[in-house]
């Protein structure tokens, strides 16, 4: 299957058949989950990139290609697994250092709280996909990252720098409220004006309650180690 974009970052979840399907743990100590994994191929023709999830047989003629592995994730990190308690779950205060603290600084977010986001969204997965199309550690839309200058939301520090700079417009919307921001986050900050708070969704009143535990737990490791 061949499909065409924009030389943007897109969702190929539509095109792509998955050629594994396992349940595995997303961080050490966690409760497991159902991962849907991949790959696929993208080039560039006549200004436009091409997604196929055939390997491309006339490479010289199309320059170079680059292969994308994905995995597939049911929902965020924080949206699923009801039953597990956040307040015991691995904390990773080394994976990403210099692109988080780089980014946290340029845009006046505290490092727990972009470290809460990206454990909560993918559970530090730079590869994640969710099948709404979200992409990359910090799970951005297509719109979102292109709204913040991400060409490739599966590069790392591209997609940490993009959602940082979300998350601070969003902190900046809401007066600094990190309830209200995670709510934004997860459901879009339309619902939030829309129910004048934390939307009603068991879904985003979990993941909310799961940010805030997560940016307390950070918040108190970054402050011995640093």
């Amino acid at each position: 299957t061949i499909i065409s974009r924009p030389p943007v970052a897109a969702p190929v979840a539509a095109s792509v058949a998955p050629t594994r399907v396992a349940t595995v743990p997303a961080m050490a100590g966690t409760a497991p989950r159902r991962v849907v994994s991949g790959q696929v191929y993208s080039y560039m023709k006549d200004g436009v990139r091409y997604y196929t999830s055939a390997r491309p047989t006339q490479v010289a003629s199309l320059g170079t290609v680059r292969t994308i592995r994905y995995s597939f994730i049911e929902t965020c990190y924080a949206c699923a697994n009801p039953g597990l308690n956040f307040g015991a779950v691995r904390l990773n205060t080394t994976a990403y250092q210099s692109e988080i603290a780089a980014a946290a600084r340029e845009y006046g977010v505290d490092e727990a709280v972009v470290r809460a986001i990206i454990h909560a969204e993918s559970a530090y997965n730079p590869m994640a996909l969710s099948r709404a199309g979200a992409q990359g550690l910090m799970q951005l839309m297509p719109p979102t990252a292109r709204r913040f200058g991400v060409s490739d939301a599966f590069d790392a520090a591209q997609n940490i720098r993009g959602g940082v700079q979300y998350l601070a417009w969003l902190l900046k919307r809401f007066n600094g409220n990190l309830s209200l921001a995670a709510a934004g986050y997860n459901a879009g900050e339309g619902a939030v004006d829309k129910h004048g708070g934390v939307p009603p969704y068991s879904e985003t009143q979990r993941y909310v309650q799961r940010v805030g535990v997560l940016a307390d737990r950070y918040r108190g490791v970054l402050a011995t180690s640093h």
